[in-house]
């Protein structure tokens, strides 16, 4: 399953996302957490130590967000990985396949603000589409804001309308 999920958590709201990858967890895991490989696929540069407790900071590379703060939760490689990204949760599980020659990637992201869901779901939804590709060996796409707008729809319409009462940021990027 490719498309995200929106689920509700106790008090809050989270994004899921399930993509099964044509790579083993050790080379899923270099992607998620080495800077060459966070720079073709994840929307910032992520600053700091990989390790539990770190503090981290989260930096647009074209100054389309303001920088934020975060904090390494959880860093078992090549299995968990969770942080937060400014006032979100984010938490990525890889489980291996029964032949150990793919992935699974679970992803969750714990909203501060259910209003955002389907802006975030569909700017995920590309983010994971581009590393998909990356691990591949293949070129990200030219303008991921022409990608993205015809996913958003898609979110907006799949989401409850509580889910999408915040737009989209005077920016380049949909994250």
């Amino acid at each position: 399953m490719k498309e995200g999920r929106l689920e509700q958590a106790g008090d809050r709201w989270q994004l899921h996302f399930t993509r099964r990858l044509p790579h083993p967890p050790e080379k899923v895991w270099q992607a998620l957490t080495m800077p060459e490989h966070l720079e073709a696929w994840f929307p910032n540069d992520i600053e700091g130590e990989r390790k539990e407790g770190a503090t981290l900071r989260h930096v647009f590379r074209s100054g389309e967000a303001p920088d934020m703060e975060g904090e390494m939760r959880v860093f078992q490689p090549p299995a968990v990985l969770e942080f937060t990204w400014g006032d979100d949760l984010l938490r990525f599980e890889l489980r291996a396949t029964d032949d150990g020659n793919a992935t699974v990637l679970d992803f969750v992201d714990v909203l501060e603000d259910v209003g955002k869901a389907a802006r975030d779901g569909a700017g995920w939804h590309v983010k994971f589409d581009a590393l998909e590709a990356h691990l591949a060996g293949e070129p990200a796409q030219p303008d991921e804001m022409d990608v993205w707008k015809p996913v958003h729809e898609a979110y907006v319409k799949q989401f409850p309308p509580e889910a999408s009462t915040i737009g989209v940021p005077d920016s380049k990027n949909s994250v």
